[in-house]
């Protein structure tokens, strides 16, 4: 099988997997909506939350991954599945040790972090004492979740994708049950969705542990720090925390920021975040772990050609999901939270206020999702230092940014700064991975991306003339509000896969002939 089939299939198993998972934490978010608001409470578990979350981000998702995935691979394939196995009980092992050294600091200097990274909370110091409560009692998250990006690593070197994809299912079902069933049992009641969260880690490691057993790779204690393989990815690691997490670190600062906006600011910024990502969580993450493997497999055994080849169909694949995703959340931003979230303690000011940051997050859903896809690009080539430089540039822009448009816009300033740093850090990773490999498919890249974004134009017009049909502001109607939606999207969505025919998508026609195989079966 072709490396281009390898990733759209791998995309697709990890796609589907990960709709369920995304539906779930969609489901989730419109639980704590309803029953806690956008608030006092809801404020301080978001903050909390914001911290192991951001460690996840940077270190178990973003250069742990990045770090461990092109070693392992390069291990695998070139010392064989016994050496790879020695590797990967020795990463467990040290990564046990530390993260749970994580844990235990971040528990006990939690006043000191939260007091530094929320400056907004000092002048409610009830407010302030909820957040580092939940925020020490959630820190444990990320030692469950730094193991379970391991194990993901390896089990998606050896190709198997959909428990990996599957598991933040757990977490999601986790948050859910203990909100509707614990939160009577505390004296403040969203005190139930971080023993979610605590929860929902330790799942989420107790499911990987025995696929891995299936697949030859049962994991047990060896501590060998000096491993040639440990110091690489050691090594690795430290760059690549700025080069793959400053999307997440602007999203952090945004937040940190958001405490000295009003009250429910930050909560404004967070669901309109998870709405966001839900097309990122489905198709760019899933494009971006598929294309990895194949990437470092590429650079290891000296196949250029190959690996532009992977990259070139990855960055099409991402901009023919992306771009209709972003008109279509530009259309809808508001209805969306009327209907998924408003109800209960989630008025429609909450909507449009959470609906203004969705949409200037909106614009940069392209953006992000083809960062997500170009750094890894530079790890399997062995570079961490452009990543690097391109990231810290974006951050400073993010700030200055963040700073002169929070005043006018408010949070949506904020949104706003963040879809403006990852442009500039789209654009700076693109003209520096050219200058380092050549061209990549560039004269293929921007008519793809510009005849995507001329099918989608019709798709939001429609989008746009079917959701004023009805008045959004009005409580309840969840019928008539989801078969409006569902209907303008379909139809949206119809119009765009037909426009993109006539304009002759390249991507259009592997998606169909994809969807015919899968009724054919």
């Amino acid at each position: 099988m072709s490396e281009k089939k390898q990733i759209a299939r791998a995309a697709g198993v990890m796609g589907a997997a990960t709709v369920l998972s995304r539906i779930m934490g969609m489901v989730r978010d419109m639980a704590v909506s309803r029953l806690f608001g956008a608030g006092y409470a809801t404020d301080a578990f978001f903050a909390a939350f914001q911290i192991p979350n951001m460690l996840r981000r940077f270190f178990a998702e973003g250069a742990l991954t990045s770090a461990f995935v092109p070693t392992f691979s390069e291990w695998y394939a070139n010392r064989g599945e016994e050496e790879a196995r020695e590797l990967a009980n020795i990463c467990f092992s040290l990564l046990t040790l530390v993260m749970g050294l994580v844990a235990l600091l971040g528990i006990v200097f939690s006043p000191l972090i939260v007091s530094v990274m929320f400056p907004g909370f000092s002048t409610e110091p009830n407010k302030l004492e909820l957040t580092v409560f939940l925020n020490r009692l959630m820190f444990p998250y990320i030692f469950f979740i730094s193991l379970v990006a391991l194990c993901m690593g390896i089990l998606n070197t050896v190709r198997h994708f959909f428990t990996p994809a599957i598991s933040t299912v757990f977490l999601n079902l986790s948050m859910i049950g203990c909100a509707l069933l614990l939160r009577g049992w505390f004296d403040v009641p969203i005190t139930a969705l971080a023993v979610g969260v605590l929860l929902g880690g330790a799942l989420q490691l107790l499911l990987q542990l025995p696929v891995l057993y299936r697949k030859g790779f049962p994991l047990r204690p060896r501590f060998v720090p000096g491993h040639p393989a440990v110091r690489r990815i050691a090594l690795l690691m430290v760059p690549s925390v700025f080069g793959v997490g400053v999307y997440y670190l602007n999203i952090t600062v945004g937040a940190i920021l958001a405490s000295l906006l009003p009250q429910g600011s930050v909560s404004y910024l967070y669901y309109a975040q998870r709405l966001f990502e839900f097309p990122q969580g489905i198709f760019t993450v899933s494009i971006a772990q598929a294309i990895l493997p194949s990437m470092s497999r590429q650079a290891a055994s000296g196949d250029r050609e190959g690996l532009k080849d992977s990259l070139d169909f990855g960055l099409r694949l991402t901009l023919f999901i992306t771009i209709p995703a972003m008109t279509g959340l530009l259309v809808c931003s508001t209805q969306v939270f009327s209907l998924l979230f408003m109800g209960g303690e989630f008025d429609y000011q909450k909507a449009v206020k959470s609906g203004e940051a969705l949409f200037y997050y909106s614009w940069g859903l392209s953006f992000v999702a083809l960062v997500r896809v170009l750094v890894p690009a530079f790890y399997a080539l062995k570079d961490t230092r452009t990543p690097v430089i391109t990231a810290f540039i974006a951050f400073l822009l993010n700030v200055a940014f963040s700073l002169a448009l929070m005043g006018p816009l408010l949070h949506g300033g904020l949104a706003l700064a963040t879809t403006l740093s990852a442009l500039f850090n789209m654009g700076l990773l693109l003209y520096f991975l050219r200058r380092k490999i050549g061209a990549f498919g560039g004269r293929r890249i921007l008519p793809a991306g510009f005849r995507i974004l001329l099918a989608s134009l019709p798709m939001a017009v429609a989008v746009h003339w079917g959701m004023g049909l009805i008045d959004w502001s009005v409580p309840g109607e969840k019928i008539l509000k989801g078969s409006v939606m569902a209907g303008s999207v379909a139809a949206g969505v119809t119009i765009f896969l037909i426009c993109a025919h006539l304009l002759r998508c390249e991507e259009a026609g592997k998606a169909m002939e994809m969807i015919r195989r899968r009724f054919a079966k």
